[in-house]
């Protein structure tokens, strides 16, 4: 198989509780416009890993060839000016239908590929990492970058409430709303305590919150402090909202102190059909009905489950 082949490709393993299934792949959606139901996807659309809470590595391909000694051969072409390198095989689990490659025989792999490259090799703190994954009889070679698990660091919030999204949801409900931030304006309209806030803030999306109570603002903007996070909380409705977003994140509010009615409920997303091109509606109730007549198609959705807790995930245009 010819390098020319492989530009711009890039190959993301996933890892993921069994709940999270249908989650994991409306985020893949999002992402890449389509998904896959094993535990990798082969995209030409780079994404940082760490965007991701069920992705676990990103190889972007240099080569990839049916022979592992043609990509022993073909890296002694690499030129990485003097830094130092390490090679990982990918093979730590089973990819799809090619089975885990048992860690001998892996240390193995990545200790004669890297003798094959021109530099220093340093195992523990290397300036550049490339890494090699087996798929369906395929090696492939490139650049590695491990996905780091940003979302928990923000488990454990000033303030939180015990029915918010938990990081992981709320992260990749984000990344549905938003999986390319560049010049897109956001808000969540019912912001809470500020969980999807902080994932969206956390990955560079230019996102405003806003809520009508005054306590919640507050501990809201606490909680984005702590994390050393810049970002504006208003109190007041989603009716009061004038200006234009490119979307909106609606969680619906729903707990002991906060029972909205179907009435709210619809008042809520019309007044989002018009302060937003784009809507994703996080609610615990099947609200299809109140969508539609809001003037919004719905695009795509999943169940996210927490135990015997569902929530719908609705993407509305």
């Amino acid at each position: 198989m010819s390098n020319e082949q492989n530009k711009s490709k890039f190959i993301y393993t996933y890892v993921h509780h069994v709940d999270e299934y249908d989650l994991c792949r409306m985020e893949m959606r999002s992402f890449f416009s389509f998904d896959s139901k094993s535990n990798y996807i082969i995209s030409n659309i780079k994404v940082d890993p760490s965007r991701s809470p069920f992705i676990q590595d990103r190889l972007e391909v240099l080569y990839a060839d049916n022979s592992l000694e043609n990509i022993k051969t073909s890296v002694k072409d690499i030129n990485i000016n003097e830094a130092t390198y390490k090679v990982v095989c990918l093979n730590n689990m089973d990819i799809g239908e090619t089975k885990k490659i048992p860690q001998p025989e892996r240390r193995l792999i990545e200790r004669e590929t890297g003798l094959c490259i021109e530099g220093e090799p340093d195992l523990d703190l290397p300036e550049i990492v490339f890494g090699m994954i087996l798929i369906d009889g395929i090696w492939y070679f490139g650049k590695h970058m491990k996905s780091e698990s940003i979302w928990c660091k923000h488990l454990h919030k000033p303030n939180s409430y015990s029915t918010a999204l938990s990081t992981r949801v709320a992260r990749a409900v984000a990344n549905i709303a938003v999986p390319q931030p560049q010049n897109i304006r956001a808000i969540d309209p019912c912001c809470g305590i500020g969980t999807v806030i902080i994932e969206a803030l956390s990955m560079g999306i230019n996102i405003e919150g806003r809520d009508i109570n005054y306590n919640v603002c507050k501990g809201s903007r606490e909680n984005i402090t702590y994390f050393g996070l810049t970002g504006n909380i208003t109190l007041g409705p989603i009716s009061e909202v004038t200006e234009h977003y490119d979307v909106a994140i609606i969680d619906l509010p729903y707990n002991l102190f906060t029972h909205t009615t179907i009435e709210d409920q619809f008042d809520i997303i019309k007044h989002a059909r018009r302060i937003a091109d784009k809507v994703v509606v996080v609610t615990i109730e099947t609200i299809d009905d109140l969508i539609e007549d809001a003037g919004f198609v719905i695009a795509d959705r999943c169940i996210a489950k927490k135990q015997s807790f569902l929530r719908q995930i609705l993407l509305c245009k």
